[in-house]
């Protein structure tokens, strides 16, 4: 492509990988050829960078809604492992509100719930912690006296459970109205937790009944039991007054035993309530305009599963219970039965409900309006029109997951509801109700969720290609405008990407089916730089899953390295495989951007290089090596695209690993690397620049070096830490200083120096 060069410094004319030769005479020269000297790593002071999302537009599950019941326009959002938003109304965007966390939080960025003072518009509280197994890391509430713009946190001494089952329940977190020192906080399994300063110290209600406790309180998920527990907490506005607290507060239990329970003297005792249904566990709980209490339910807390459920409505004033589900579990065409993930009123009006179905599969998922109390019922899809236009991609995803559901309080014509993969708002909701149509809209400007699981910045087509997991992947021909996915074969998730060095419009990729069907092969080509896919012939023997792939540099030959562990190689795109000799089963392998028959691996669990001058047939390991250490790390491995036989490998607490030529060294002073990636260099003949996330001089950041790792710039810097976890960080082969990188729920970043 015009203004780029491509350097093959053997000045010799380039061999295509067709058999089993010998690796030819200048290459074994250039393996035996003085070692380099090595760079010293220096660090610098830090650079400024502007930073941006590459826009996608939501693309996660989105698990809370929250209007400021005084304040119009303010509102938030939470995600499961997205962090938590604030909407910008002036600007028609969400603001992120939790970037500033560092890996020192990697496991915190899930949010399980949040809450807003109703007394106060400027306190935000949240509960962060993702999740509940042995490597989560405790949760902490986070508590805000700006709006969410800056936050103070306390540790409690338990997980929290922000993307585990019913983490669309809710809220479990909850400000007294009449008093906004009093906080309480329903846990996954350990009770009720009160607060009287504002959240910043906590201690058990011992009071509350064990159930919340105990396994009753749990459900199955696809690894394991999960504690549910407490999954909502309700004051009674009018059991109390301003600066008296109130004295009523309703707890849910996710359990199908007696689930509702009562205190009417501030926790120090509850009750059950009498008469409340039984089998089935409760979700949301909302209060309408009279104090009576809406509760939707299913048998299970969702979001893998929901078979049945119901919606009910209490009146506390003579302990009445009325069954008002929209529609019978017979309106399940194809399924087991579905349950109510949601159930919302209109503030102003006690008459105008909305509930949302859960898991049911024929005709699909759906919302239910009534505007008579729940006497009668219509389906919102009979009149709904859906605008895709923000977001192409979202025309081919069907709403899922519908657990929240939520009205503007200044605005009754306003709902917002969820889905997996964002939110859809509208504003016409009263126009339905007169028989009019409502439009819905995708507004996720500056939302982002995904997570970036395979980037690749070519050096012809599109910038950026990317692979994520539940939405496949994009080819990003405008990086501040959603795109469109990738047309042909589609994946549940793409967790391998690449391209051919020398023809970088064909591309091979590798992924994930939730359900594959027909028994589709999980490997892909394209010729078009990554817009349309054709589905290889067929899979190697122990294919089972995506694994990772790579081509070779004049785009014949792949290798294929399955989750089994078995290397496979291809020269007609899956016609035919052949097993790769000479490698162990924990090597990755990256292919020459310039040389067709040469192939690199790496083995994190013994710390050895392996080349293949064959065209992948087979493999030999080079002298030398990173040395062994005790805790294994999947390794990455990047060729130099502009220089054949140079290769940077990223080995965790082994650092930056330089390939060159002949011999495997260590770049001194990089302490620990997760990502290297390599980008254009400042001018034709000098080095790639290099990107690394990781610790340098005892500092954990992004570190760019434009002079092959002797001395390392941080450009990220302490106020914007991307959610503490960076992940694929990829240069750009075109335009000095870019340089993208994956998070783990917050998107794909781009970064460009000031």
């Amino acid at each position: 492509m015009a203004g780029v060069r491509r350097f093959n410094t053997s000045g010799t004319q380039r061999q295509a990988a067709t058999g089993a030769g010998r690796l030819r005479p200048w290459l074994a020269a250039v393996l035996l050829a003085v070692l380099l000297s090595a760079p010293v790593a220096k660090a610098a002071a830090e650079a400024t960078y502007q930073w941006r999302n590459v826009a996608i537009g939501g693309g996660g599950f989105v698990t809370g809604l929250l209007f400021h019941p005084h304040q119009e326009g303010l509102q938030y959002a939470r995600t499961d492992i997205g962090g938590a938003y604030r909407w910008e109304p002036a600007q028609q965007r969400w603001q992120p509100l939790l970037d500033w966390m560092d890996a020192n939080d990697h496991g915190r960025f899930g949010v399980d719930s949040m809450a807003v003072d109703p007394s106060d518009p400027q306190r935000l509280y949240l509960a962060a912690g993702t999740y509940l197994h042995a490597r989560g890391s405790n949760g902490v509430i986070l508590r805000s006296h700006d709006q969410g713009s800056s936050f103070q946190r306390t540790e409690l001494p338990f997980k929290f459970g922000g993307n585990e089952l019913g983490r669309a329940n809710g809220e479990r977190l909850a400000v007294d109205p009449n008093d906004g020192y009093v906080l309480l906080f329903g846990t996954r399994a350990n009770g009720i937790w009160r607060s009287a300063d504002g959240g910043v110290t906590w201690s058990e209600l011992a009071s509350f009944p064990s159930i919340a406790k105990s396994s009753a309180a749990t459900a199955q998920g696809w690894n394991g039991a999960q504690a549910i527990g407490v999954v909502f907490i309700n004051f009674e506005p009018d059991s109390g007054r301003r600066g008296n607290g109130s004295r009523t507060v309703y707890a849910g239990v996710s359990t199908q035993q007696p689930s509702l329970y009562r205190s009417d003297d501030a926790g120090a005792s509850w009750q059950a309530l009498p008469g409340q249904p039984a089998g089935l566990r409760p979700n949301h709980m909302v209060r309408d305009a009279l104090g009576r209490w809406l509760i939707s339910y299913g048998d299970q807390p969702g979001p893998n599963t929901m078979n049945n459920g119901a919606v009910w409505r209490f009146d506390p004033r003579d302990a009445t219970w009325t069954d008002i589900t929209p529609v019978a579990q017979s309106s399940d065409l194809q399924g087991d039965g579905f349950g109510w993930g949601a159930v919302a009123v209109d503030p102003q009006d006690p008459q105008r409900i909305i509930a949302s179905t859960f898991n049911r599969f024929a005709p699909h998922d759906d919302i239910y309006r009534s505007v008579d109390g729940g006497r009668s019922w219509t389906a919102l899809s009979v009149r709904s029109d859906f605008d895709h236009s923000y977001a192409p991609w979202t025309a081919e995803a069907h709403p899922h997951w519908l657990g929240v559901l939520a009205i503007d309080p200044h605005d009754p014509g306003h709902l917002q509801f969820v889905t997996g993969y964002g939110l859809w708002d509208t504003r016409d909701l009263r126009r339905f109700d007169a028989g009019g149509r409502l439009g819905w809209r995708f507004p996720l400007a500056g939302f982002e969720e995904t997570v970036p699981l395979a980037l690749l910045s070519p050096p012809q087509g599109a910038h950026l290609v990317s692979g994520l997991g539940d939405i496949d992947g994009f080819v990003h021909d405008d990086l501040d405008t959603p795109p469109q996915r990738f047309a042909g074969v589609r994946f549940s998730n793409t967790e391998s990407l690449a391209y051919a060095g020398q023809a970088p419009q064909r591309m091979v990729r590798s992924g994930f089916f939730h359900d594959r069907p027909g028994g589709a092969v999980r490997a892909a080509w394209s010729d078009d730089g990554g817009h349309h896919w054709t589905a290889f012939a067929s899979e190697p023997a122990d294919g089972e899953g995506a694994g990772q792939i790579t081509l070779a540099a004049d785009g014949r030959r792949v290798i294929w390295h399955t989750r089994k562990g078995g290397h496979w190689l291809s020269a007609d795109l899956g016609g035919r495989w052949q097993a790769v000799k000479g490698l162990p089963k924990t090597a990755v392998v990256a292919a020459d951007r310039i040389e067709p028959a040469l192939y690199y691996g790496f083995d994190a669990g013994s710390g050895a290089l392996y080349v293949s001058g064959d065209g992948g047939v087979e493999f030999q390991q080079t002298q030398g090596d990173a040395g062994a250490v005790g805790e294994w790390y999947r390794a990455e491995i990047h060729p130099d695209p502009w220089r054949s036989g140079q290769v940077w490998v990223a080995a965790g607490w082994r650092g930056l690993l330089r390939w060159s030529p002949g011999r495997l060294q260590r770049v001194p002073g990089v302490d620990n690397v997760q990502s290297v990636g390599l980008g254009k260099p400042a001018r034709d003949g000098a080095a790639a620049v290099l990107f690394v996330y990781g610790d340098i001089a005892g500092k954990r950041g992004l570190y760019r070096s434009d002079n092959g790792g002797r001395r390392w710039t941080r450009i990220d810097n302490d106020g914007q830490r991307f959610a503490g976890q960076i992940r694929h960080v990829t240069g750009d082969t075109r335009i000095h200083g870019r340089v993208y990188f994956g998070t783990e729920g917050r998107g794909i970043w781009y970064g460009e120096p000031q």
